[in-house]
């Protein structure tokens, strides 16, 4: 389990409830609470992605950073989507395999839109986590309707 912990609490003046989180194997995250002192994280996160090159570089240079993300959330009991803004024609995760890395022009060893979407599922399938796409224009609105379960059931 993981719980947050405000930082205005002070480190060293909480000895006790410490021990007893860490004995019941209870994760502190501190973070700026804008009320209270302790509080559990949501049941459904958004972390958006401005392209699609922001999100084949978290999936393959920052792939354990964002695994260890991944990893928490679903300790944490947390729907985490991936929402990633795009004007290419993806709309879902099965579309991915036709994006074209502009970075294979000066590497050949950048990501192809083939592999991106494998490694995208395999996360899904692993952690819980679902890959969403949307146009900018639409991305405000898509958040919303995230965090108020619109597609918890698909």
């Amino acid at each position: 389990m993981i719980l947050i912990e405000d930082t205005r609490q002070k480190i060293d003046q909480h000895d006790i409830k410490h021990t007893y989180f860490k004995q019941a194997e209870i994760e502190l995250i501190r973070c700026a609470l804008p009320f209270g002192d302790y509080c559990k994280p949501p049941t459904i996160s958004v972390d958006t992605k401005q392209e699609m090159g922001e999100i084949a570089s978290n999936l393959t240079a920052d792939h354990e950073r964002f695994r260890h993300e991944c990893e928490k959330a679903q300790r944490a009991g947390c729907h985490l989507y991936i929402l990633i803004e795009t004007e290419w024609n993806i709309r879902d995760i099965d579309d991915v395999h036709i994006w074209v890395n502009p970075r294979r022009h000066f590497s050949s060893k950048a990501v192809t839109g083939k592999t991106l979407e494998r490694i995208m599922k395999t996360m899904s399938h692993r952690y819980g986590v679902t890959f969403m796409f949307c146009r900018p224009s639409e991305s405000g609105e898509m958040i919303m309707k995230i965090l108020d379960g619109e597609f918890e059931d698909e």
